[in-house]
């Protein structure tokens, strides 16, 4: 399945510059936060596909005016065509205000999350807004990455970690990837497109007169 994923700069290639070709192609887009929610209404009026996204730091104006059209996925698990994905937005407290956790509280946030992946038997794909840590993240508290997010690629070892928060022109030695295991780690300032395979499905056996995955 090709993926877009944006974060933190609106494109000026796919906003200001739009053509329809530029959409064509991309079979789900993934918005990683702190992005203006009239960009996140125009890209799922263009696109024939669904706009999931999580909140960046700098998204309190969602609370009051979330982005129509589009669907949450903070603290949720969706399926979107075999597809598992999780969404976990924020980043690390710096200062007052919403959308930004202690590493105490994204704990939180994932443990409750874990229950909703199990029930949906893994999961394929994890949409943050702050990395993790170490892993393309920066040494100020405002940049750094959650240690908890390990927890989440340790036991279900999805294909893709997507985040923002990190621009990649705080400096030339920002690396835009990782591998953690056998997840690939990808910082998805401005816009970027991926591939992610859903699970096979797996075939149906019988046990003791019942029908069993």
């Amino acid at each position: 399945m090709r993926l877009l994923a944006v974060a933190d700069e609106e494109d000026k290639g796919l906003w200001d510059y739009y053509s329809r070709d530029k959409l064509q192609g991309a079979e789900l887009i993934l918005a990683c936060g702190d992005l203006d929610y009239r960009y996140l209404e125009f890209l799922a009026t263009m696109a024939a596909v669904p706009v999931f996204y999580v909140h960046g730091n700098h998204d309190e104006c969602y609370d009051t005016h979330p982005p129509e059209g589009v669907t949450c996925l903070d603290d949720r698990v969706v399926v979107y065509n075999g597809l598992r994905i999780a969404g976990l937005g924020g980043a690390c407290r710096y200062r007052t205000g919403a959308w930004q956790f202690t590493e105490a509280e994204m704990k939180k946030r994932v443990n409750r999350l874990r229950a909703r992946i199990d029930r949906c038997g893994g999961l394929d794909v994890l949409v943050t807004h702050a990395p993790l840590h170490g892993y393309g993240d920066m040494t100020d508290l405002a940049h750094r990455g959650f240690t908890v997010f390990h927890e989440l690629l340790d036991r279900y070892r999805p294909q893709l970690m997507l985040h923002g928060h990190v621009h990649m022109n705080y400096g030339a030695a920002i690396q835009r990837e990782y591998r953690y295991g056998g997840t690939r780690i990808v910082n998805c300032y401005s816009r970027m497109y991926l591939d992610a395979e859903p699970p096979p499905v797996r075939p149906r056996r019988r046990v003791l007169g019942l029908w069993q995955r």
